[in-house]
Protein backbone atom coordinates (compact mmCIF):
# COMPACT_ATOMS: atom_id res chain seq x y z
CA UNK A 1 0.00 0.00 0.00
CA UNK A 2 1.27 3.42 -0.97
CA UNK A 3 2.19 5.70 1.86
CA UNK A 4 3.41 9.28 1.41
CA UNK A 5 4.48 11.26 4.46
CA UNK A 6 5.20 14.97 4.15
CA UNK A 7 7.23 17.08 6.53
CA UNK A 8 8.76 20.53 6.69
CA UNK A 9 5.79 22.87 6.62
CA UNK A 10 5.40 25.75 9.01
CA UNK A 11 5.12 29.49 9.48
CA UNK A 12 7.59 31.80 7.82
CA UNK A 13 7.81 35.50 7.04
CA UNK A 14 7.59 36.77 3.49
CA UNK A 15 10.95 36.45 1.79
CA UNK A 16 11.89 33.43 3.86
CA UNK A 17 12.51 29.82 2.91
CA UNK A 18 11.14 26.40 3.72
CA UNK A 19 12.03 22.92 2.56
CA UNK A 20 9.34 20.28 2.23
CA UNK A 21 10.13 16.58 2.13
CA UNK A 22 8.02 13.59 1.21
CA UNK A 23 8.97 10.02 2.03
CA UNK A 24 7.32 7.29 -0.03
CA UNK A 25 6.87 3.64 0.87
CA UNK A 26 5.01 0.66 -0.53
CA UNK A 27 5.83 1.48 -4.15
CA UNK A 28 8.63 1.39 -6.68
CA UNK A 29 9.24 5.09 -6.32
CA UNK A 30 11.87 5.46 -9.02
CA UNK A 31 9.49 4.77 -11.92
CA UNK A 32 6.90 7.31 -10.89
CA UNK A 33 6.50 10.98 -11.56
CA UNK A 34 6.56 12.69 -8.17
CA UNK A 35 5.63 16.17 -7.22
CA UNK A 36 3.87 18.74 -5.14
CA UNK A 37 0.46 20.32 -5.34
CA UNK A 38 -1.12 22.92 -3.08
CA UNK A 39 -4.56 24.03 -2.05
CA UNK A 40 -5.33 27.39 -0.53
CA UNK A 41 -8.59 28.05 1.34
CA UNK A 42 -11.49 28.40 -1.07
CA UNK A 43 -9.37 27.46 -4.08
CA UNK A 44 -8.84 24.35 -6.16
CA UNK A 45 -5.80 22.18 -5.71
CA UNK A 46 -3.09 23.26 -8.15
CA UNK A 47 0.19 21.90 -9.43
CA UNK A 48 3.32 23.40 -7.90
CA UNK A 49 6.11 21.26 -9.33
CA UNK A 50 6.68 17.76 -10.64
CA UNK A 51 9.66 15.67 -11.65
CA UNK A 52 9.49 12.61 -13.88
CA UNK A 53 11.45 9.44 -13.32
CA UNK A 54 13.88 10.74 -15.93
CA UNK A 55 14.39 14.03 -14.15
CA UNK A 56 12.25 16.32 -16.28
CA UNK A 57 10.74 19.08 -14.19
CA UNK A 58 7.58 21.13 -14.54
CA UNK A 59 6.79 24.20 -12.47
CA UNK A 60 3.80 26.42 -12.07
CA UNK A 61 4.55 29.85 -13.50
CA UNK A 62 3.92 31.41 -10.10
CA UNK A 63 6.82 29.54 -8.49
CA UNK A 64 9.39 29.44 -11.31
CA UNK A 65 12.72 30.80 -10.16
CA UNK A 66 11.76 30.53 -6.49
CA UNK A 67 11.00 26.84 -5.92
CA UNK A 68 13.17 23.85 -6.76
CA UNK A 69 12.02 20.25 -6.83
CA UNK A 70 14.43 17.37 -6.32
CA UNK A 71 14.22 13.66 -5.72
CA UNK A 72 16.40 10.93 -4.26
CA UNK A 73 15.33 7.56 -5.66
CA UNK A 74 17.67 5.71 -3.31
CA UNK A 75 15.83 7.19 -0.34
CA UNK A 76 12.37 7.28 -1.96
CA UNK A 77 12.03 10.98 -1.28
CA UNK A 78 10.94 14.06 -3.18
CA UNK A 79 11.73 17.51 -1.86
CA UNK A 80 10.62 21.05 -2.53
CA UNK A 81 12.95 23.92 -1.69
CA UNK A 82 10.89 27.09 -1.45
CA UNK A 83 12.71 30.43 -1.44
CA UNK A 84 11.49 34.02 -1.55
CA UNK A 85 8.16 32.93 -0.16
CA UNK A 86 5.16 35.19 -0.61
CA UNK A 87 1.89 35.38 1.34
CA UNK A 88 0.11 33.97 -1.70
CA UNK A 89 2.14 30.77 -1.30
CA UNK A 90 0.14 30.04 1.84
CA UNK A 91 -1.62 26.71 1.37
CA UNK A 92 -1.67 23.07 2.31
CA UNK A 93 1.01 21.36 0.26
CA UNK A 94 0.45 17.77 -0.87
CA UNK A 95 2.96 15.24 -2.08
CA UNK A 96 1.83 13.21 -5.09
CA UNK A 97 3.09 10.26 -7.10
CA UNK A 98 1.70 9.05 -10.41
CA UNK A 99 1.72 5.36 -11.36
CA UNK A 100 2.95 5.28 -14.97
CA UNK A 101 0.73 2.46 -16.30
CA UNK A 102 -2.59 2.87 -14.51
CA UNK A 103 -2.19 6.66 -14.06
CA UNK A 104 -3.44 6.28 -10.50
CA UNK A 105 -2.39 9.16 -8.25
CA UNK A 106 -1.51 8.75 -4.61
CA UNK A 107 -1.53 11.64 -2.15
CA UNK A 108 0.05 12.45 1.15
CA UNK A 109 -1.89 13.90 4.05
CA UNK A 110 -0.66 17.43 3.39
CA UNK A 111 1.49 19.90 5.28
CA UNK A 112 0.53 23.49 6.05
CA UNK A 113 2.70 26.33 4.79
CA UNK A 114 1.84 29.79 6.07
CA UNK A 115 3.67 32.89 4.87
CA UNK A 116 3.08 36.05 6.85
CA UNK A 117 3.44 39.52 5.36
Amino acid sequence: QVQLVESGGGLVQAGGSLRLSCAASGIIFSIRTAGWYRQAPGKQRELVATMTSGGTTNYADSVKGRFTISRDNAKNTVNLQMNSLKPEDTAVYYCNVLEPITKVRSWGQGTQVTVSS
